[in-house]
């Protein structure tokens, strides 16, 4: 997803209760059955794992609307009856079929709880056909709320576009739509007016022209893929390619782009075989080699859509042609063909479970700008970069969300995220090492769903560090760090402030011009030191700092 507060901006009210130490006194978010619907396993999910999805859908631009059916294969686990299928309206569920007999279903809000007839033994795969149709939610500003785009281009032609993290793919298709559960595969059929191409996830298999004066695409999706990853584009697209000679072999990459942005395009892509060198540098290989990559063009910002990346950057450096970071690197890159891309390892790959977790994929595609920018131009650039996107940190709410009701932390999981990342990496203190981890999360998660408790356990294992108080201290609590340090005498007293009680990190000082590690604790430490000269934390550490009276 794309850094904009505005995302979290009907948060921005609420904080967290204090349920730890590290939690401020505030108001709890009032939650209804129909979070717990959509945001936890329940007992119509746990029981089918998903195998594949067969979803099959006719796009109408002429009057908004959609309809189509998905048949949904799926392993037993339990032998239980009752199926949670989710799909929001104003969209409905016509039918419901299995083995050719139509079952019975009734909804409740956003879920359909359907009733098999069928018996469902362990270890069958079986299937269900679901048809829907209806005028899905139009995001009002996408890809920040989600639905579709139905906008046109400057000849006046259909110029349409789905966009739905966070608020579900169940807006426009009938899924399961938790993060938990991903198909093993997934074929994606769509049907559009006969002049206009469609563009969705993984590799067209085939084009086929219909008698009624439409066409249908047919996409097929090899690996995993996550609900909101799954895409539809349309438009009057041209099309053009390059082979990307990657860490697995030849790599496809395909863009799709409207037809008066060829030349534009055919520049500023320019960006993709850069972005994946620096990538697969730092992560390890593009995770899907067998569908390929695409960059499509679309009538909103971009968003990170499993092998078929969004863009609408306007073929211009940074973030709209703005450095976020207000250092001048952030106009060395397009931010939205890196940002988006860098989900592709990180969202798409290693994708979390629960919506609370979602820091998994914002903090490290946050940081993978620092990454690119190191790549092409120094460390030192990318330190540069990460320190100055610190004034997008607000602090308003801990990092990591509520469980079990899709409801994501705070908004600073982008760069106070990136920023607790690069703190990180200077407590590992080794580039070699710190690659390595990176390398590491992307093949131990290849292509699973994770929780925050795995990510931290990987990353403390691998570093060799016992990183309990530190995660709980930015990814749980609000505060920020505060180094404080008083001279006496000849004496230099420092202590950890504002901050938890067992907070502990080792931190890099200058004093009188010394490059010096410190191991502060919340209780006051003394090294013998000048009381001439400067003591200055080193800038890479998300901390603050201040020197305070003898008597305080």
């Amino acid at each position: 997803m794309i850094y904009n507060n505005s995302l979290f901006r009907y948060f921005f009210l609420i904080t967290f209760l204090g349920l730890t130490t590290a939690r401020l006194q505030a108001q709890v978010p009032v939650f209804t059955k129909q979070d717990s619907l959509r945001g936890s396993i329940t007992e119509e999910r746990a029981w089918w794992d998903l195998v594949h999805y067969n979803l099959n859908m006719h796009l109408n631009p002429a009057d908004s609307s959609i309809r189509g059916m998905n048949a949904i294969a799926y392993r037993v686990l339990q032998e239980k009856q009752v199926m949670q299928i989710d799909l929001q309206p104003p969209m409905r569920i016509d039918k419901i079929t299995q083995e050719g007999k139509s079952l019975t279903f009734f909804r409740e809000g956003n879920a359909y709880l359907v009733t098999l007839t069928a018996p469902q033994k362990i270890g069958a795969i079986n299937k269900v056909e679901v048809f829907y149709s209806g005028k899905p939610q139009v995001s009002e500003r996408p890809p920040w709320s989600g639905g579709i785009t139905w906008s046109r281009d400057k000849q006046g032609n259909p110029f349409v576009a789905t966009s739905c993290q966070g608020d579900g793919a169940s807006l426009w298709w009938p899924c399961k739509d938790h993060m938990y559960d991903e198909p093993d595969s997934m074929q994606i059929n769509v049907t559009v007016p006969k002049q206009l191409v469609e563009v969705s996830n993984g590799r067209l298999r085939k084009v086929v022209d219909n008698p009624d004066g439409t066409r249908t695409f047919y996409w097929a999706v090899t690996n995993p893929i996550n609900n909101y990853g799954v895409n539809v584009n349309l438009g009057d697209y041209v099309h053009f390619s390059e082979v990307y000679k990657g860490e697995k072999g030849n790599l496809d990459c395909q863009y799709y782009v409207l037809r008066d942005n060829l030349s534009k395009a055919k520049k500023q892509f320019k960006e993709v075989p850069r972005m994946l060198k620096a990538f697969e540098h730092w992560f390890g290989p593009y995770p899907f080699y067998e569908d390929g990559f695409k960059l499509v063009e679309v009538p909103y910002l971009g968003m990170e859509h499993q092998s078929s990346v969004t863009y609408g950057n306007g073929y211009k450096n940074g973030y709209l042609g703005n450095d976020l970071s207000s250092t001048g690197w952030g106009l060395k890159f397009d931010f939205i063909i890196v940002h988006e891309s860098g989900h592709e390892w990180f969202a798409n790959n290693i994708t979390y479970k629960d919506a609370a977790d979602m820091w998994i994929h914002e903090s490290f595609t946050a940081y993978s700008e620092t990454l690119f920018l190191d790549y092409y131009y120094g460390k030192k650039a990318g330190n540069e970069y990460v320190i100055g996107t610190r004034k997008k940190i607000h602090n308003d709410r801990p990092i990591i969300g509520y469980y079990h009701v899709n409801y994501p932390g705070s908004g600073d999981m982008y760069y106070k995220g990136a920023n607790m990342l690069h703190t990180l990496r200077q407590l590992i203190n080794d580039d070699d090492k710190w690659r390595s981890i990176l390398r590491g999360l992307n093949k131990e998660f290849y292509h699973q769903t994770v929780t925050t408790q795995q990510i931290e356990n990987y990353l403390a294992k691998q570093a060799n560090l016992d990183l309990n108080a530190f995660f709980n201290q930015y990814l749980r609590d609000v505060r920020v760090p505060k180094l404080e340090y008083k001279i006496i005498n000849n004496k230099i007293a420092y202590r950890w402030a504002n901050c938890l009680e067992s907070f502990n990190m080792p931190v890099k000082v200058t004093i009188n011009g010394q490059e010096k590690w410190l191991k502060p604790e919340t209780t006051w430490k003394e090294i013998t030191g000048s009381s001439t000269g400067k003591f200055v934390v080193d800038a890479n550490f998300y901390v603050n700092s201040s020197q305070v009276s003898y008597n305080d």
